[in-house]
């Protein structure tokens, strides 16, 4: 088969984690035997064009514009379509995959994929297809209810509002054949918001490559000042980040060793910065690649706190994978993935002081902690390998290439 993934990011330019995802999914479909391209975009022209990343053909479109016209332009994007279609004409693939599309790509990709190919699946990475941003109404955060009006919407859009923005992402699904979300929880949220007629295919993990030597991970606990400290490891949105200081303070009262690890700049920290200035705050800056790894390997425990719904959080795998503990949030998809009282705690990221009992908890007891991390580490593997889930998403290519032949 010819798989053509469309992806608004794609490495080496990001390594978000719809990027990784798709590089991932990428890679396993070509090495299952089939012919792989990308189509993603860039900012700027000298970026732009054709290119291999890790024996992938990776097509950039330059797509560049101010974030107000969000809700317009990811509708559609006339210059980036015409791009589209004609690297599609070129192409001509038997499979068109959406990976993650609403900002720099636009919807109205769909239909002329649907023009160009034999199948369209869609991937929803995330709830944006049916609300502006993170999903945290106080329906939602009290009932867990992800009904979204047309008022929550206006309240988080603000000026960036567009009336008929659902409306015509809805009509654009129209055209795929095969509509995808990384977690049943994710699946009831379209759900709830009229998107309806979509599968769950987890996101996986590639537990054989997710491995370092105790040499690397000595040598980080050494540059960063970790040496005989009780680490624990945060990367979530540091915007979000005031409970986790909350929960970090209870946390020093009790284990007076612990430290809190936090991989991302500590320019982008703002309050969580400024809430925690007296306390054991650790910021690695942006890493990625086996240095990302090596801050999971040094790790105590894992904090993956959300505190509002957060579809499949990658950070929750790669905790997994690596064999540590998590403190997760039940907010989303987590739950899935992370076993409460088996491979973590699934906590109220509301509530600071749930949070640091069940840290402390693991923290003094390392026997527990090992335990979990162990049986993390076995489900992943079992449940969450990357590569039965390349098997399941190409089985599915095949069996809908066959039905529209």
């Amino acid at each position: 088969m010819r798989v053509v993934f469309l992806s608004d990011d794609f490495p080496p330019t990001s390594f978000g984690g719809a990027g990784i995802s798709t590089y991932e999914l990428a890679l396993g479909v070509k090495k299952a035997g089939h012919e792989v391209s990308v189509i993603t975009t860039c900012r700027s022209e000298q970026d732009a064009g054709k290119m291999e990343y890790h024996s992938i053909t990776v097509f950039k479109i330059v797509s560049a514009y101010h974030a107000r016209w969000r809700s317009w332009i990811s509708i559609h994007n006339p210059a980036v379509v015409r791009q589209v279609e004609n690297l599609l004409r070129q192409l001509a693939p038997d499979v068109v995959h959406l990976n993650n599309v609403h900002q720099y790509l636009s919807y109205s990709c769909l239909k002329i994929a649907k023009r160009h190919a034999k199948v369209v699946v869609w991937t929803a990475r995330d709830g944006m297809a049916v609300s502006y941003g993170k999903i945290a109404t106080a329906r939602y955060l009290r009932n867990l209810d992800p009904h979204l009006t047309w008022l929550d919407n206006l309240r988080q859009a603000g000026k960036r509002y567009n009336p008929l923005r659902n409306f015509f992402i809805r009509r654009y699904l129209g055209y795929v054949d095969q509509k995808l979300a990384v977690s049943d929880a994710l699946v009831a949220v379209l759900a709830r918001n009229g998107v309806k007629g979509v599968e769950t295919l987890h996101t996986g993990i590639d537990v054989g490559a997710w491995h370092v030597s105790s040499a690397q991970v000595s040598e980080f606990k050494k540059r960063n000042g970790l040496e005989s400290k009780k680490i624990i490891l945060f990367g979530g949105r540091l915007g979000a980040g005031v409970q986790v200081v909350r929960a970090m303070r209870l946390v020093a009262g009790l284990v007076p060793d612990a430290v809190l690890v936090v991989m991302g700049r500590e320019e982008d920290a703002g309050t969580m910065k400024e809430v925690g200035a007296d306390l054991p705050l650790v910021y690695t800056g942006w890493i990625s690649g086996e240095e990302k790894i090596t801050a999971y390997y040094a790790s105590d425990l894992v904090w993956a706190p959300s505190p509002y719904f957060d579809s499949f959080p990658r950070s929750t795998l790669e905790a997994s994978a690596s064999g540590k503990p998590v403190i997760a949030t039940k907010f989303g998809g987590a739950s899935e993935l992370v076993v409460h009282g088996k491979t973590g705690y699934v906590v109220d990221p509301l509530n600071p002081q749930e949070i640091a009992d069940r840290s402390v908890e693991l923290l003094q007891n390392k026997q527990k902690a090992d335990a979990f991390g162990k049986a993390g580490r076995e489900r992943v593997e079992a449940e969450f390998n990357l590569s039965s889930k390349v098997d399941e998403l190409v089985a599915t290519y095949r069996a809908l290439v066959a039905k529209n032949s």
